[in-house]
C-alpha cells in the first residue's frame, strides 16, 4: 500500500520586529502526534480526511512544528529545527511513496531566508526525481524560485481573514493522490508582479482582491487548472523574492498555464492602488469616538501579532489616556515583566508597572500605571477558527481607571477573541476594543460595532509599507517605489513526473 509521508513546518515573520524567535517557539509533533488534527480545521486535519477516506493509501505522520508569527528566526534556532525536521524525514523516507508538506511561505531565519526552500531542497534530494511533493501554503506566503524546482503540485489559501486551512489541505491531498496515481503531469506558470499589498480590499468576501481569487477558485473547478493561486506574500518579511505573485498548475498545457497567469496578473497590477492600508490618526480616531455610541474597534495593524510584530505597542493606550477618553477601553498587551509582578502580587492587590516598551523600546515608550489585578491566568487558549492552542504564558488582567489590560508574556495570535475570552473579558461589555490584527472574521467585531478605526500607529506590520524600511527584496517594487513597472512574464515549472 502506498505511503505519503505528512510534514508540517510554519511561521511567519516580521524583519522589522527586533526579537528574534528560537527554537523553544515551536510547538512541536512527532509521529501519530499529528492524528490528532483529524477533525480540526488545519492543514494537516482536511489532508488526513482525504487519505483515510482512500482505502489505497496509507498516511504516514512524521513531524509537524508550528510557531507564532514573530520575529526572524536565530541561526541556532534554524539549525536545530532544520535539522530535527530533516532527521525525522531522513528516518522515514525510505519506505514512502509521495510527500505532503504544510508550509507557509513567509519564514524567515538568520543565515536562511528560504527556509521552506532550503527544507524542499533537501527532501527532494533524499526523495529522488520520481517521489511526487505536493505543498499547501498561506496565500501570505512567498513561493520561491527554488520550492517550485522541488515541487511537483502546490495548493494556496483562497480566503482572508483566512478560514480554509482544512480546505487547502484537502485539496493538496486530493491533487497529490491524483499524482500519485498518474493521473495528472503537473506543470505551473509563475507571473511575478513588483508590487506589495495591504488594506481592506484585501478582504476576500467583499474586496477586489477576492475578485481575482474566484477567478482561481473558477478555473480549478471547471478543470482549466490543477491549482490557481494570487498570493500576495507577507510585506513585512523582508527577502530577495519579496512580491505578489500569480501561480496556475494545469494538467500538462503550459500555454494554458501562462495564459491563465498572465491574464490574472495583469488585472491585479492597476488595482494595487486599491489594495494599499487606508489609516486613520490615532487623535482624529480618538474624537470621533467620544462623540459615537458604540461600540467601536480601534485596531492596531501596526502591532499585528499574526503577522510578526511584538505586541507591545502602547501608542494606542497612551494616546486614550492622555485625552481623557471617556468609556471602558478592552486592550491586549505582551509585557513579561508586568505580568509577572501582577503574579507575584496576587489578585485583588494594587501593581505599580510599567507596560509596553518591554520588547520593542525603540518604538514604545514604557507607560507607567498604578493598576489592580483583576485575574491571573496560565495564558492557555485555544484559536476560535482553527482550535489549536496558545500559549501567552503568564497572563494578567490589569484593571486601572476605565481601562482593562490583558498582559501577556508572550506573543500569541490575536486574530481572534480568544486570549479576551480566556481571561475572562468580552469585548461586547467594552466601549472601544483594540484589536492587535489587520481583520478578523466579520461576526467577531465588524458585525456589531459602530465603526472598525484602522489607525496610522508605528509598529513591526504598519500598513504604511515605505516607512518600514526594506532593505533586502528586490527593487522597484510598489509602493516602496511608486513609478515602478510591470510587464508580464511567466515562467514555467513542469514536475519531476513531466520533465
Amino acid at each position: 500500500m502506498p505511503k505519503i509521508l505528512i510534514l508540517d513546518c510554519k511561521q511567519e515573520i516580521s524583519s522589522f520586529n527586533p526579537l528574534p524567535s528560537e527554537y523553544e517557539d515551536f510547538h512541536i509533533e512527532r509521529g501519530d502526534e499529528l492524528f490528532k488534527h483529524r477533525g480540526l480545521n488545519t492543514e494537516i486535519g482536511g489532508a488526513l480526511d482525504v487519505f483515510e477516506r482512500d482505502p489505497d493509501v496509507e498516511a504516514a505522520p512524521a513531524i509537524a512544528a508550528r510557531a507564532g508569527s514573530a520575529g526572524l528566526l536565530s541561526a541556532d534556532g534554524w539549525r536545530r529545527l532544520s535539522s530535527e525536521i530533516l532527521d525525522v524525514v531522513r528516518e522515514r523516507i525510505g519506505d514512502v511513496d509521495a510527500i505532503y508538506a504544510s508550509m507557509h511561505g513567509a519564514m524567515g531565519a538568520d543565515g536562511e531566508l528560504d527556509p521552506e526552500g532550503a527544507l524542499l531542497a533537501e527532501i527532494r534530494d533524499m526523495a529522488g526525481p520520481d517521489v511526487p511533493i505536493v505543498v499547501s501554503l498561506d496565500l501570505h506566503g512567498i513561493m520561491t524560485d527554488r520550492m517550485l524546482r522541488k515541487i511537483d503540485a502546490l495548493a494556496v489559501y483562497h480566503t482572508y481573514p483566512h478560514v480554509d486551512f482544512a480546505d487547502t489541505g484537502a485539496r493538496a491531498a486530493r491533487l497529490l493522490l491524483r499524482l500519485l496515481k498518474g493521473a495528472v503531469r503537473p506543470v505551473t506558470a509563475r507571473v511575478v508582479i513588483p508590487a506589495l499589498v495591504r488594506g481592506d480590499e484585501l478582504i476576500t468576501a467583499t474586496g477586489c482582491y477576492g475578485d481575482l481569487i474566484r477567478e482561481c477558485q473558477r478555473i480549478e473547478r471547471n478543470g482549466a487548472a490543477l491549482s490557481a493561486a494570487v498570493m500576495i506574500g507577507n510585506p513585512f518579511t523582508d527577502v530577495p523574492e519579496l512580491c505578489t505573485q500569480v501561480l496556475v498548475s494545469t494538467d500538462d498545457d503550459p500555454q494554458t498555464a501562462r495564459d491563465e497567469a498572465i491574464r490574472l496578473a495583469t488585472e491585479f497590477w492597476p488595482q494595487r492602488f486599491r489594495m494599499q492600508g487606508k489609516l486613520i490618526a490615532l487623535d482624529r480616531a480618538i474624537a470621533q469616538a467620544r462623540t459615537m455610541k458604540g461600540p467601536v474597534v480601534f485596531t492596531d495593524a501596526g502591532d499585528a501579532t499574526s503577522s510578526g510584530a511584538s505586541g507591545d505597542s502602547n501608542v494606542i493606550l497612551s494616546a486614550l489616556r492622555d485625552a481623557d477618553y471617556p468609556g471602558r477601553v478592552l486592550a491586549q498587551i505582551v509585557d513579561p515583566g508586568a505580568a509577572a509582578a501582577a503574579h507575584a502580587a496576587g489578585v485583588g492587590a494594587t501593581v505599580r508597572v510599567t507596560l509596553g516598551g518591554a520588547i520593542d523600546p525603540a518604538r514604545y515608550t514604557p507607560m507607567a500605571v498604578e493598576a489592580r489585578v483583576a485575574l491571573l491566568s496560565d495564558g492557555r487558549s485555544r484559536l476560535e477558527t482553527m482550535r489549536t492552542p496558545l500559549d501567552a504564558g503568564l497572563t494578567a488582567v490589569l484593571v486601572f481607571g476605565e481601562f482593562t489590560v490583558v498582559v501577556m508574556s508572550r506573543t500569541v495570535s490575536l486574530f481572534d477573541r480568544a486570549m479576551y475570552y480566556s481571561c475572562g473579558c468580552n469585548p461586547v461589555d467594552y466601549d472601544l476594543i483594540v484589536v492587535k490584527s489587520p481583520h478578523t472574521e466579520f461576526h467577531m467585531y465588524d458585525a456589531w460595532v459602530e465603526k472598525n478605526f484602522n489607525i496610522n500607529a508605528p509598529g513591526a506590520t504598519s500598513a504604511d509599507l515605505p516607512t518600514l524600511g526594506h532593505r533586502i527584496c528586490s527593487r522597484p517594487i510598489y509602493p516602496l517605489d511608486p513609478d515602478a513597472g510591470f510587464q508580464p512574464e511567466a515562467v514555467i515549472y513542469r514536475s519531476s513526473a513531466n520533465r
